[in-house]
């Protein structure tokens, strides 16, 4: 059996990574940090937001093609691909729309990777990224592990997880297209909208009308508790109760699965159930955050024990 450490997003940040790395033992070696005995799984989401893209990708494209780490994609390496592809059908538009605010959230990949010789050929590496991992005592998603989803993805998209194929990408650019909702929900997690009037802002200060939620939670009865997300915003989401509908059958008896995505802010990083762990606690936040890590040994109920970070204060 394979030991692993799991590494939440990175963002672009390439300092508190080489930190987490040689705190965890791994060590520089023919330009590829490898420990002998242990192999990372990356969480997705190297890109953006951070000021060193190009660092983060030289760190973690080696240690992938080299074997001594797994990745799965995150929503921002998705959107980057659909960012760089023309749309088939709509001549001179791509299939993520290049309006302002999704040029705000690309800036610093556009700033380190546009133009360049080795853009194009970065963002087609991006496609051979699995959307998730299924190790057999270990499941590892960028946001929300739901079967019925994958199974209905693998029929008509066999190899998904060897590479991202143009029909997969364009159907899930497409937001009438079943396979953009599935999409949507393993990259980006379940949602559920706010009872009318509700909204808060995100972290970029947008108004959200709907929240990311505890998807594998069947205690949580209100959107306040339903709520996965920044601390900060929570008190301005409701109390009122929500329905079930959100809930995926995830047992305490399947395997341990750990996501990223969330932006948690706690000072100490904690389980959510006893075999869920999301390990991004918001690195690339302005305020300052950490990139967060957990040794994976072959238990079946997590250990809280097990999770190493690092901080990164603010610049």
């Amino acid at each position: 059996m394979v030991n692993y450490d799991l590494i939440g997003d990175i963002h672009g940040h390439s300092k508190p990574l080489v930190e987490l790395l040689e705190k965890l033992g791994y060590r520089l070696s023919d330009g590829v940090y490898r420990q002998p005995d242990r192999r990372v799984i990356f969480l997705g989401d190297f890109i953006d937001r951070g000021p060193n893209q190009r660092d983060v990708i030289k760190i973690v494209r080696p240690m992938i093609e080299e074997g001594a780490a797994l990745s799965v994609m995150g929503n921002h390496e998705f959107n980057a691909i659909a960012w760089h592809t023309e749309d088939p059908d709509n001549p001179y538009q791509y299939l993520r729309e290049h309006t302002a605010r999704h040029m705000r959230q690309h800036q610093a990949f556009l700033d380190a990777y546009q133009g360049t010789a080795d853009h194009g050929e970065l963002v087609e590496w991006f496609r051979t990224l699995p959307m998730w991992l299924d190790l057999g005592e270990l499941r590892v998603v960028h946001a929300c592990w739901d079967d019925l989803l994958m199974q209905a993805l693998l029929v008509n998209y066999p190899t998904l997880n060897d590479y991202l194929d143009d029909e997969l990408l364009v159907k899930a650019s497409r937001k009438d297209a079943l396979e953009h909702e599935a999409v949507e929900i393993l990259l980006k997690g379940k949602e559920v909208e706010l009872p009318k009037g509700h909204s808060f802002l995100d972290k970029d200060g947008h108004a959200r009308h709907a929240v990311r939620i505890r998807w594998f939670d069947a205690n949580s009865i209100t959107y306040q508790a339903a709520f996965l997300g920044p601390e900060k915003a929570r008190s301005h989401i409701p109390e009122d109760p929500i329905g079930a509908d959100h809930i995926i059958q995830y047992s305490h008896d399947d395997p341990p699965v750990f996501f990223g995505h969330y932006w948690l802010e706690d000072d100490v990083p904690e389980l959510l159930a006893p075999n869920v762990a999301c390990l991004d606690y918001s690195v690339a936040s302005e305020g300052g955050g950490k990139l967060v890590a957990y040794r994976w040994d072959g238990e079946q109920r997590l250990d809280n024990s097990k999770f190493v970070f690092v901080d990164r204060k603010a610049a």
